[in-house]
This record gives C-alpha cells, structure tokens and sequence, in this order.
C-alpha cells in the first residue's frame, strides 16, 4: 500500500487579514456603543446620512419649487439630502390607485415629500412598516372599523391610505395645523417606535413619555382647558394626541411654541427638527 504524503499548508499569510477583520469589527462595536450613547445624551443621532446620491426628475423638482413650501425653507445641502429621501422612499413603496384614480408623479412627489419632512430629522427615514401607498379620489369605506375615512394606515396590510382630495387640503394650507399627511405618517412612526429599537426609536419614545408626563401636570391642564389650542380630536387618545400635536409643531411651530414652549421642546427632540428655522 503506497502512502502519499503532503506537505504542510502554510496558512500564517492569512493571519494579517483575521486581524483586520477583528478589530474592523470591534471597532464597528465601539461606534455603535458610542452612536447609542451619543443619541441618548444629546436626543438627536450622531449622523443621518453616510452617502447622498440618489436625485430626482426636473419635473419633480418643480413640483417642490411650486408647491412644497418647507422644501424651500431647506438650505442647499438639505435640499440634496430631501431630493435623495424622497427618490427612496418612491422607489421603496407601490403606489396604488383606488376607484379609478390614475397615480401621477405629482402624487408620488408629493405623498412622498409629507413623508420625508416629517422624518427628515431621522437617520432611519425611511418608514419600513409601509409598504403600499393607497389613494381614493376622496373619502373612502374602511373595512377596519366599518366608517368612512380620510385617511389610515394599516399596519397588517403595511398600508398608508389617503383620500387625495383631503390630502391635497392638507398640504396647500400650511398654517392651519390640518394636515392629512403628517397625521397619518406620525402614525406609522408611533407603530414603529413601538416595535423598534434603534437610536431613532428610543428617542421617540422616551419624548413621547416626556409629553404624556407633561399633560399630567395641573398647570397645562388648566392652559389646555383655557385656550382650547389644540382640537378636540386632539384628545382622542394618546395616538391621536400625538399625530395632532406633529401636524401644530409643522405648521406653526412659532405660535405652538409661545402656548406650550415644554410640548414644543420635546416634539422637537422627538423628530430631531433642527433646520427649517425650527
């Protein structure tokens, strides 16, 4: 019986390389600890971009220029960073036309920019719990709770839905805290908080705590029973207090922050909205 026998392989050449890749990945760990411990002390991330690539059409950018007021109010690095949100977020959703409404760039463009304002403080932007993006003509009938509805986000379905008519409402009056679009988001965002636990989630929810805490305290209730600020709807539920309050902080954020300077203080580290002479 012949035996072949083999020489030694020599594998010390590798031994550089399993380095680097331990400390590339203890080094990764330390970053993230530090990113947590930075999100945690000072209520915003560390970063929200690494890269801004992606654009958008002309036409699109028109649309903004014309009809997306808080587009212009961002400097020219914001607007880079908004124009390359809103490409991602259009790319990352299906638009679906209800009761023979045909979808146009226009509604995409615009559905989607509500989406990015309300999140563009966020390094996690992107609203990973919607999937499709439903649009009635107008007000439409809810299967979930038998009623007809403006708007809703279904989060079994992974569904936003508006009616566009009252979406379009929404957007084009940007001082009269109604607005379709930042209600319905913020609702996606409360679910995503909830199931979560990255730097973007943890600070709303520990904001959102601070605000309930705040409503506890004698001297606002008495200023909220006072000034009858917010809209009745408003006090719903804890949900629908806070999908209300984003739709004030948006769209007057001036006057919400001289009835209620706390509320306004927190909302605003719970969307890291510091641009847009917020």
């Amino acid at each position: 019986m012949m035996y072949i026998l083999q020489a030694d392989v020599d594998n010390t050449w590798l031994a550089p390389y399993a380095y680097t890749i331990v400390l590339l990945g203890f080094g990764f760990f330390l970053f993230r600890v530090f990113e947590n411990w930075y999100a945690s002390n000072f209520n915003k991330p560390l970063f929200r971009h690494f890269f801004v690539y992606k654009k958008i059409s002309a036409a699109q950018v028109t649309i903004l220029e014309n009809e997306f007021y808080f587009y212009t109010l961002l400097s020219a690095k914001h607007k880079r960073q908004f124009k390359h949100r809103i490409a991602t977020f259009i790319a990352s959703k299906e638009f679906v036309g209800r009761d023979g409404l045909v979808i146009t760039e226009r509604m995409k463009t615009l559905i989607a920019a509500v989406g990015c304002m309300l999140s563009f403080g966020r390094k996690n932007y992107e609203y990973s719990l919607i999937k499709y993006v439903l649009i009635y003509p107008e007000e439409f009938y809810s299967e979930a709770n038998q009623a007809y509805h403006k708007g809703e986000f279904n989060p079994r379905q992974k569904a936003l839905v508006f009616s566009w008519k009252d979406f379009e409402f929404g957007y084009r009056i940007n001082d009269d805290n109604l607005n379709l679009g930042i209600h319905e988001f913020m609702h996606a965002m409360q679910l995503e908080a909830r199931k979560s636990r990255d730097i973007d989630a943890t600070r709303f929810s520990k904001q959102f705590q601070n605000i309930l805490k705040r409503l506890t305290h004698q001297e606002v209730k008495d200023k909220l029973d006072e000034t009858r600020y917010f809209r009745a709807y408003a006090f719903t539920n804890q949900y629908e207090f806070m999908a209300v309050l984003a739709e004030y902080f948006i769209e007057s954020p001036t006057d919400f922050k001289d009835h209620f300077p706390q509320l306004y203080d927190h909302t605003q580290k719970l969307l890291n909205f510091r641009f847009a002479g917020y």
